[in-house]
């Protein structure tokens, strides 16, 4: 996570104007602080408080044709598993 830039702790204090960048499910998102809160908000609200500059995600399609699995079929193997990590560029 970064925040204009800079790697973020915890506790890194946000601003309206400050840039959040982060990889999050494989994808790097990107944020911009449009308003700060107090306390606990709902979804609709919280939502109001940023502005996404994320690319677009990939279409399911090419995340499917990467790594196919039929439906069905069950939980993978170990083996499969780490074949996967392995495409994916994570040790496994």
């Amino acid at each position: 996570m970064r925040v204009n830039g800079r790697p973020a702790k915890p506790a890194t204090v946000v601003r309206p104007g400050d840039r959040v960048e982060v990889h999050l499910h494989d994808r790097d998102r990107a944020f911009e602080v449009v308003a700060v809160v107090d306390k606990r908000v709902g979804a609709p609200i919280a939502a109001g408080c940023y502005v996404d500059h994320s690319p677009p995600a990939p279409p399911r399609e090419y995340v499917r044709r990467l790594f196919p699995r039929d439906p069905g079929t069950g939980r993978p193997t170990k083996r499969e598993r780490r074949e996967t990590e392995r495409l994916r560029g994570r040790p496994g």
